[in-house]
C-alpha cells in the first residue's frame, strides 16, 4: 500500500477533474499524499538538497554527537535496561522564518532557502485553492481564515531537519507519533534514506521515497474547518542504522489571533443536528498552547480542552 501519487501538472488541463478527485481523495482517505511535477524546478530542489546537507556537516553534525539524545542513548545501552527512549527523538532541527536574522556559515544556505520557500509558500496557497474547491468552498476561504480576514499575518515556517544514522533505533523514535498542529504542510524528504510512515486502518505504511516530489498532508486545523470531512493523520519517522534522513517540512498555519471553526457551509451540509457541530470555535493561539504539552497525546482531548477555554 503507498500513499497517492498525483501530477499537479495536469491541474489546469483535460484531465482537471480527474486530478481534484484524487487530492479530495488524498485528503479525505489518507491526510497525505504526494506531489509531482509540482512546478517548482529541480534545479532549485538540488541546491536545496545540497545547501541543507552542507549546512549539517559543516554547523549542525559535530553539535549532534554531543546531544541528550545521544548522551541518553548511550547511557540505556551501557545499563541495559531494557528500555526505550520514549520522550525525545533522534532528530537535530532548525526553524527558519521570514525574518530570521541567524547567521548562516554554510555558503548559499540563506538565499537558496528563501527562494525555496517562496516558492513552496506559492504551491501552498495553490493547495488550499484546490482544497477550497473541492469542499464547495469560496476561493481563498481557507487562506483567509488563516490570515484571520484580509490581514496577511498567516505562518508560514520551515523546519529543517536530519535524522543522522542511529547505532540502535530499536531503542529511540526519529519523530514521536502525532498529528500537526497547523494548516497545510509541505514536506520535501529525504530521496533516498526512508523512515516517514502514517498510520492507515491501523497500519503504519511507508512514505515511499520519490525524487523531487513534495508531501502534502494537513494539520489539525484543516480537519477542523472541514468539519471533519479532511482528517490530520498520525504520523512518525523511525531512527535508521544507515544514511542521514533530510527532511524539510514547511508549514502554512493560521495566524496565531485567527479564529478557527468549521466553514459554516459544510455544518449545513452535516448530518449532524443543527448547531450539534463536531468541532469547537477557538483562537489558534489558545489551540496551541494546548497542543504545546499534548503534541504526542490523542488530538480529540486537545479539541475538548481549547473548547473548554
Amino acid at each position: 500500500m503507498a500513499i497517492p501519487v498525483i501530477d499537479f501538472s495536469k491541474l489546469n488541463g483535460p484531465k482537471r477533474a480527474e486530478i481534484m478527485a484524487q487530492i479530495a481523495n488524498g485528503c479525505e482517505e489518507w491526510g497525505f499524499f504526494q506531489l509531482v511535477n509540482h512546478g517548482i524546478s529541480e534545479e532549485l530542489l538540488e541546491r536545496v538538497k545540497k545547501v541543507t546537507s552542507d549546512f549539517f556537516k559543516l554547523e549542525r553534525e559535530e553539535n549532534f554527537k554531543n546531544s541528550m539524545p545521544v548522551k541518553l542513548l548511550n547511557d540505556l545501552v551501557e545499563n541495559k535496561s531494557g528500555n526505550k527512549l520514549e520522550n525525545l527523538d533522534w532528530e537535530d532541527a532548525i526553524t527558519l522564518l521570514d525574518d530570521n536574522e541567524r547567521p548562516f556559515q554554510t555558503p548559499g544556505f540563506k538565499e537558496t532557502m528563501t527562494e525555496y520557500r517562496n516558492e513552496l509558500k506559492k504551491l501552498g496557497v495553490k493547495v488550499m485553492e484546490v482544497m477550497d474547491e473541492n469542499l464547495g468552498l469560496p476561493k481563498g476561504y481557507i487562506q483567509k481564515a488563516f490570515n484571520d480576514g484580509d490581514v496577511d499575518d498567516a505562518f508560514f515556517g520551515t523546519k529543517v531537519s536530519h535524522y543522522p544514522p542511529c547505532p540502535h533505533p530499536e531503542l529511540v523514535n526519529g519523530l514521536r507519533a502525532h498529528t500537526d498542529a497547523g494548516g497545510v504542510i509541505l514536506l520535501f524528504q529525504d530521496d533516498v534514506v526512508g523512515g516517514l510512515q502514517i498510520l492507515k486502518d491501523g497500519k503504519w505504511i511507508d512514505v515511499q521515497p520519490l525524487p523531487n516530489s513534495i508531501v502534502i498532508n494537513t494539520g489539525d486545523q484543516i480537519e477542523v474547518l472541514s468539519n471533519g470531512k479532511y482528517k490530520s493523520t498520525w504520523h512518525r519517522v523511525l531512527a535508521t542504522p544507515d544514511g542521514n534522513r533530510r527532511s524539510i517540512a514547511s508549514f502554512y498555519n493560521p495566524s496565531l489571533k485567527a479564529t478557527i471553526a468549521p466553514a459554516p457551509h459544510l455544518v449545513e451540509l452535516a448530518t449532524s443536528e443543527a448547531n450539534n457541530e463536531a468541532y469547537p470555535k477557538f483562537v489558534f493561539g489558545d489551540y496551541m498552547s494546548v497542543y504545546a504539552t499534548q503534541k504526542f497525546l490523542p488530538k480529540e482531548p486537545r479539541f475538548q480542552s481549547v473548547k473548554a477555554m
